[in-house]
């Protein structure tokens, strides 16, 4: 959130930020209206290529129809047909991913439409409580809260486990997988009852979410450096990643019901730690994974874009960040942004390890830049 007491932030900054924003505008939201839109099912292709083709469909993913609805539903009186293109991917998800028989919404579909992955998965529900939220904020249409208190009831109902926490995987019919909490849906799932909370009053999604953040310090942050783990705990072979901590660090430091919490002030003891072993200072490059035995050390240095993107946006929130946040958003620009859209990969060396751009990174880039837009105004 805007600090009142802050001075005018740096030219270069503004400015910077002013030529992203509309390379946004100019050219990744215009791929999705055209060469990534299947007209025929009413859906995102799930990836083009650096011609902007789409790359040969294997499935559609609900969770990529999710994220596509709250870009454009977010770009409403912003982007021409922004209103239209939402509308579409609102009665696309109900008309492909819902599941009649057993309710909540299925993994995915294949080419043809016909379901693919049955089974029902919490990172999906999240993003569409999430998404629904967000565009029932927009348009107030009575359809799109009906939707938003099924998904609410389908993930309160079936995915907890009592203990704050949720199953990240069930069968289609609800049975049991043993899956256990995962660490990335359960976060999805805190920024999804913070953008339900952000539309309307409910008792109910604000006790989950506290819930929730006391279940995931409990059994997620490790209690030496108090970083948050992929895995819970006890399970073996586990890892943090230096982009979920930041994106974790936004939401709880956004928030007045969160901010302040035990899981927002571990994430503030282990910020710098993240920082020091999951960003090149120099570059700034944002590595994948890092393990934590015996040290931080890198496990996957990838540089992904969403990571770039939740770094940035973390820093929104830090005091006196400014001189970093120029240089992260100045490698965002040079490494990741081109003038035929983004690249979602670099390896340890900088260099392009994935040409193809996926319909659900411009959710990660419109994140930032609002975080962005909200530290500049």
């Amino acid at each position: 959130m805007p600090d009142a007491s802050r001075s005018a932030p740096l030219p270069e900054l503004t400015a910077l930020f002013a030529t992203v924003r509309q390379h946004f505008h100019d050219v990744i939201v215009p791929m999705w209206q055209g060469p990534g839109w299947n007209a025929e099912l009413a859906l995102p292709y799930e990836s083009l290529d650096s011609q902007h083709q789409p790359l040969p469909p294997q499935r559609y993913r609900a969770m990529a129809c999710a994220r596509q609805l709250y870009v454009f539903a977010s770009l409403i009186g912003e982007v021409p047909q922004a209103e239209e293109r939402a509308a579409a991917l609102f009665r696309s998800l109900q008309r492909h991913f819902h599941d009649a028989e057993h309710g909540g919404w299925f993994y995915s579909i294949n080419p043809q439409g016909a379901p693919l992955d049955s089974s029902k998965d919490l990172y999906t529900h999240a993003f569409i409580l999430f998404a629904c939220a967000h565009y029932w904020g927009k348009v107030r249409e009575p359809l799109v809260e009906s939707t938003l208190n099924a998904a609410l009831e389908v993930i309160t109902r079936r995915f907890a486990t009592g203990d704050g926490l949720y199953e990240a995987s069930l069968g289609r019919d609800w049975s049991t997988r043993q899956s256990g909490p995962l660490q990335n849906p359960l976060m999805h799932l805190a920024e999804a009852f913070l953008a339900a909370l952000s539309v309307r009053d409910d008792a109910n999604v604000r006790q989950a979410l506290l819930g929730l953040c006391e279940g995931m310090f409990q059994c997620f942050v490790d209690p030496g450096p108090r970083v948050m783990m992929e895995k819970p705990l006890k399970a073996v072979d586990n890892w943090f990643e230096p982009g979920h901590q930041f994106e974790w660090y936004f939401l709880l430091a956004s928030s007045p019901l969160l901010r302040g919490g035990k899981l927002h002030t571990a994430l503030e003891h282990s910020f710098g730690l993240t920082e020091q072993q999951g960003v090149d200072p120099d570059c700034g490059a944002v590595c994948a994974m890092l393990s934590l035995e015996p040290h931080a050390s890198a496990r996957d240095a990838t540089q992904r874009i969403w990571a770039q993107a939740e770094y940035l946006r973390a820093l929104t929130l830090r005091p006196g960040s400014e001189t970093v946040l120029l240089r992260q958003l100045r490698a965002l620009e040079q490494h990741f942004l081109h003038a035929q859209g983004w690249n979602e990969c670099l390896d340890a060396d900088g260099n392009v390890s994935r040409r193809d751009m996926p319909s659900t990174t411009p959710y990660h880039l419109l994140t930032c830049y609002r975080g962005l837009a909200d530290y500049l105004a």
